[in-house]
Order: structure tokens, then C-alpha cells, then sequence
């Protein structure tokens, strides 16, 4: 039976690919935004949003011309966010209150704000064992989505889409997550891998930084330089505009009316892709496989080389793609990975993995110019965020399963953010067209078949 069924899928399946493809020309025909893009590159305009501003370019004399990139959140510039705070360590918080409430908090506000988040954090006993103990799965990201959705079951009014409402489900979600990651993380471990299983409760005072760490590690120890990365790196991820594919879903989902664990459990799937928020893991296999193909990490030619092979298919995972390279909007640099880089660097340092840093930064100024060559672009190509982030968590011992569950614990906000100003607004349903260009069957011919 088992065999029959494989012939019969394999059947189906071409069945499927031969009639379910569109002519690539008629893309071209039609004028067809593919990916709501222009023929450019550039992303066409669908919403209004006062969140975050992305730049890669300066407008001179009509002109568009590439510049370094910028970043602002609520109109606050990330890179002053990130340098003004310095030593404090409630700066993913203060990012959190910035872009929601669209302004910087006092010090009084920020210890108010940290402390209602730590009291929201709270999962009862009942949601552990039923919902993430019983349900553990080897993809976190799934497992997230699952128990956003069963937040629905544990809340007297799911429903209610009054900005109000939203925004406590959205702080309650934003504090949550973390727990819900990193339990469900250790439930996979111990039901499916057979390890000891611990959970550990966040404690109060901490920032969500220190107590991811916290829960995450068996010791629950960590330095402040670890704390202190961890924080800036959800910083840098918290927001990117309302055009990436996951905030533009929330855009999407919102715009339906659905309810608020709905739109987050879409936002949670898309970030899972491996064309979003899956590229860091995508950048440390990358890595893991010129490190074991290249002798000398310190050969500049010997690395070109292999790099050459991954852009002709050659190497790797033979898609021809340099990960971490590139970005739709940024040309000359990517301000996140600016930041994050710096912090790499310090906590390789701490770490003794210099000559591991040192070969990120060798890859990273070679394959700008390889990329342009092989592509033959005149648009300068430089890092993303996803080039050191991967390197980032690896450093601070985060497995790669929580590598993008990090990256959905840092966006909540965002997400939230957007989903809010979405029903502030009140705009229409979000629908783009699309344009039939298969044919017509006449009743007459099914009956002949």
C-alpha cells in the first residue's frame, strides 16, 4: 500500500507541475510587480508607516545616490539609540517602549514599564505542561506559533481588536515569548533527545536579556559582556520597516480584522523562512563549510577562491549565493550590522575566537566585490545584519535551533507596533490583484473527456 500511494503521489505531483506554471513572459507582458517589486528591485509603495525609517541612498539633485544606511526608530536614529545606552542594561526595554508609544522613556518610566513587563511574563503551570510540555517539537519556530495561538484559549477577550486590547495582548506576548522559546527549546531536548529537563523561572530585575540567558543555560551563569550583546542584538532586530515579508504580514493579517494571536502566528511563519528570518543559520553553515574546505583562514587568496566556487555553484549548497551578502534596501553598508559587528568583535575577544572573527571580516570585504563581478552589478553589495548575528549567538552558546526564535523574540515589538498603527488607521483590506492568464473550458469539452 505504502508503494502505491509514493506512485500515486509521484503521479499527482506531475500533474501539478504541468499545469500548475505561468509563462515567464507573461510577467513582463503584464508589467507584473513580482514580489511587489519594481523592475528595479525597489519596493512598491503599499502603506504609510511613522514605526521605523530604512535608507541606503540620498536624494541629490533628483538623483538617488547610494550612502550609507540609516535606520530610525519613531524618528530616534539606532545607531544613538544603541550608543546612548552605554551601560545600562534595559536597552531591548527601552527599544520596546520607543516603538510602541513613539518616544523614549525617562528613568522612572523605564523602571515602571521593566517591571509591568516582568509581571507579565507569567505562564501559568497548566500552559507548560498541556501546551508546551506535551506538544514539544524539534522546530521551535513552529512550536512558538502553536503556543501564540493557544494564548487565544487563555484570554477572556481574544477578540476584541480595540487598540486597548491589542495592546495588552501585545505586551503580554512580547513578555511572554521568551519563555515560550526557550521551555519549549528544553521540553524538545528532554522528550525527544533524552537530556535533563529544567526550567528555570526568569527573576525579576533582570533584563530579558540576562534572563534568556538565564533560563537558557544549565548554570544560569553569564558575564555582563554577554548580557550586554544579547541586548544590543535584540535592539538591532526589533524593527525593519512595513515592507520585510513578516511585518508586512502583519500588515496583511490586520488588515482583515482577525484577532491579535492570529496576526502573530502568520508574522511567526513568515520570519520562518529561510529567505527571512532564517538566513543567519544559512550564514553559519556557509561558514562551517568554508572553514572546512580552506586550509589557511588567513590565505586571502586561497579564501577568494572558494568563494569564487560557492558564487559559480561549485561549493557549498550550490545555489551561487554568498550568505549575508546583499540587501534590498542598504548599499553601502547595513547599520545593524555596523553595530553588531563592533560587539562581535569585543565578545570574540572575550572569547578567544579572534581568528574566527578575523575570517568573517576577510569574507565580508572579499565578497562585496565578488558578488559584484560575478553579477556584474554597479550597485555596491554590502553585509546584512544576518552576516554576524549567527556568529553573535553561536558565541553566547544559543543553539542553532533558537537562532530565529531569538530573531521572533526581538520583533514582537515591531510587529506589534505595525499591527497597532494598522487598526489605528483603519485602512481597507489589503488586496493586490493578480491577473488570469490561464484558459477558459467550455462545458461541452468535459463532457467529452
Amino acid at each position: 500500500m505504502e508503494e502505491h500511494m509514493m506512485r500515486e503521489m509521484k503521479w499527482l505531483e506531475g500533474e501539478l507541475m504541468n499545469n500548475a506554471r505561468i509563462d515567464p513572459n507573461l510577467y513582463v507582458e503584464y508589467d507584473v510587480k513580482r514580489g511587489l517589486r519594481d523592475s528595479a528591485g525597489k519596493g512598491v509603495l503599499t502603506g504609510l508607516t511613522e514605526i521605523s525609517d530604512v535608507s541606503g541612498y540620498q536624494l541629490i539633485n533628483g538623483r538617488r545616490i547610494p550612502s550609507d544606511g540609516e535606520l530610525y526608530y519613531q524618528g530616534v536614529n539606532v545607531i544613538d539609540l544603541v550608543h546612548g545606552i552605554k551601560g545600562r542594561k534595559f536597552g531591548f526595554e527601552e527599544t520596546i517602549y520607543l516603538l510602541l508609544f513613539g518616544r523614549l522613556p525617562n528613568a522612572a518610566e523605564l523602571e515602571r514599564f521593566s517591571e509591568d513587563m516582568f509581571a507579565l511574563q507569567d505562564l501559568s503551570g497548566r500552559f507548560v505542561r498541556d501546551v508546551i510540555m506535551k506538544g514539544s517539537n524539534a522546530n521551535i519556530m513552529n512550536a512558538m506559533q502553536r503556543c501564540i495561538l493557544a494564548l487565544y484559549t487563555y484570554d477572556d477577550n481574544p477578540d476584541d481588536i480595540s487598540p486597548s486590547n491589542v495592546l495588552r495582548q501585545s505586551l503580554e506576548m512580547i513578555a511572554k515569548l521568551p519563555m515560550i522559546a526557550i521551555y519549549s527549546y528544553h521540553s524538545y531536548r528532554h522528550f525527544r533527545k533524552d537530556e535533563m529537563l529544567f526550567i528555570r523561572n526568569p527573576q525579576k530585575g533582570l533584563s530579558m536579556a540576562e534572563n534568556l540567558l538565564l533560563m537558557l543555560r544549565p548554570s544560569g551563569e553569564y558575564t555582563e559582556l554577554e548580557a550586554k550583546v544579547l541586548d544590543i542584538a535584540l535592539v538591532l532586530h526589533a524593527e525593519h520597516g512595513g515592507g520585510n515579508n513578516s511585518t508586512f504580514t502583519t500588515h496583511v493579517v490586520t488588515s482583515s480584522g482577525t484577532d491579535t494571536y492570529s496576526a502573530a502566528a502568520a508574522s511567526i511563519g513568515s520570519l520562518k523562512g529561510p529567505r527571512h528570518g532564517g538566513a543567519n543559520l544559512k550564514v553559519q553553515n556557509m561558514f562551517a563549510d568554508i572553514k572546512a574546505n580552506v586550509s589557511d583562514w588567513t590565505d586571502e587568496q586561497e579564501v577568494e577562491e572558494y568563494l569564487k566556487k560557492i558564487l559559480n555553484k561549485q561549493a557549498f549548497d550550490r545555489t551561487g549565493l554568498i550568505y549575508g551578502m546583499g540587501h534590498a534596501v542598504y548599499t553601502l553598508s547595513d547599520p545593524r550590522e555596523v553595530l553588531l559587528k563592533s560587539f562581535a568583535e569585543k565578545l570574540a575577544q572575550e572569547k578567544q575566537k579572534e581568528e574566527e572573527f578575523a575570517l568573517y571580516e576577510l569574507v565580508e570585504r572579499l565578497a562585496g566585490r565578488l558578488v559584484m563581478e560575478h553579477r556584474k552589478l554597479f550597485k555596491n553589495v554590502c553585509a546584512n545584519v544576518d552576516f554576524y548575528s549567527g556568529l553573535v549567538y553561536s558565541m553566547l552558546g544559543i543553539p542553532e535551533e533558537l537562532f530565529t526564535p531569538i530573531f521572533a523574540i526581538s520583533r514582537m515589538p515591531g510587529w506589534s507596533a505595525h499591527r497597532l498603527e494598522e487598526l489605528v488607521n483603519a485602512g481597507k483590506i489589503i488586496r493586490p490583484a493578480y491577473k488570469y492568464v490561464g484558459h477558459h473550458t467550455e462545458f461541452h469539452d468535459l463532457e467529452d473527456r
